[in-house]
């Protein structure tokens, strides 16, 4: 339900390239603070596709499932990822 909640808030945000690109670039940020250099590692080690992962990093095929994957590793809401 929490996801959902989120996940309406997030409706209200513009998808276009440019924040794409800015999501893909936290989503890079979360993974260097978690102390991986590598986004194979990271991949590896949270069970995730390491090709859907790069992807995301790189705000190429950009999928919200994916993105709640990605939040539910770092422990953080949808809300939380967008505050900043």
């Amino acid at each position: 339900m929490k996801h959902l909640i989120d996940f309406c808030l997030m409706a209200k945000l513009s998808f276009s390239e440019k924040n794409i690109k800015r999501i893909a670039e936290k989503i890079k940020q979360l993974r260097i603070e978690k102390g991986y250099t590598s986004y194979e590692n990271f991949a590896y080690e949270n069970d995730l596709s390491r090709v859907q992962y790069w992807r995301m990093e790189k705000g190429v095929n950009f999928t919200i499932n994916y993105l709640l994957k990605i939040l539910e590793i770092h422990k953080m809401s949808l809300k939380e990822f967008f505050d900043e």
